[in-house]
């Protein structure tokens, strides 16, 4: 004889058993739909709504999380990417606590992602962009960073070094340098992001290039690749025998 007692949910009077999913509030609906169904049957707005608990007057947590989104262009990289204060600056019933729930969970889930690639050695360009693709993906700027190796091309971590704008961001070679000093590199891999959605280098890309690998040969830290990432392809300098 089964003595468990019916799952309740967080809320009162409400039991799985004996009420419809249907005819629960809005803001109950998206957490029992998970408890009877499992947490991927529901919709990125759902999810949010969990993330948020409670809309505002007049407005469920579902509406304000469907607004969010569209705000975002139903692009859930794109909300992962913005600042906490971005998020409560421009989503009316967004406070500090709801943003910065929101942007702990979406770190997590592209912390989950990056740890799923299981890249712990570079062994060809795919390895590498592999490795960053989930800090890079969904930017909507440019930002350029370097994947630290050790002599054995292990990876001992990837840096961000500079933000910048839709276009372009700029680059001190000495930071670059500097940072990679600083975690003891052997060698280096550049990456940085088109958000625009093409890999093909820029002539800017090239000279940079070209600047930075002189600056490591200076100190003896091999610059080994120059990685464009895309969200779903890229670019390797080395592949293409130009480093």
């Amino acid at each position: 004889m089964n003595s468990e007692k019916p799952l309740k949910s967080d809320r009162p009077n409400v039991t799985l058993s004996h009420t419809k999913i249907a005819n629960l509030s809005d803001d109950d609906k998206p957490r029992e739909k998970a408890i009877a169904h499992g947490i991927r049957s529901l919709s990125d707005a759902e999810l949010l709504a969990l993330l948020l608990g409670s809309g505002q007057q007049g407005k469920s947590a579902i509406d304000l999380a469907r607004e969010i989104l569209a705000e975002c262009s139903n692009n859930v990289g794109r909300l992962a990417q913005m600042p906490i204060m971005e998020m409560v600056r421009r989503f009316n019933g967004v406070g500090p606590a709801k943003a910065v729930t929101v942007s702990a969970a979406l770190q997590l889930g592209q912390r989950a992602k990056r740890d799923e690639a299981n890249v712990t050695q570079v062994r060809g360009s795919a390895d590498a962009y592999q490795y960053i693709r989930p800090y890079m993906e969904h930017l909507d700027a440019e930002e350029f960073w370097i994947i630290v190796l050790s002599r054995s091309n292990h990876i001992r971590r990837a840096e961000c070094i500079s933000r910048g704008g839709t276009a372009a961001t700029y680059v001190d070679p000495k930071m670059v340098m500097k940072r990679a000093l600083d975690n003891m590199a052997a060698s280096i891999i550049l990456c940085h992001n088109h958000p625009s959605g093409n890999n093909h280098p820029s002539a800017q890309d090239d000279a940079l290039t070209k600047r930075l690998k002189q600056a490591g040969e200076i100190i003896d830290i091999r610059v080994v690749d120059h990685i464009i990432v895309c969200a779903d392809s890229y670019y390797s300098y080395a592949d293409e025998g130009r480093i």
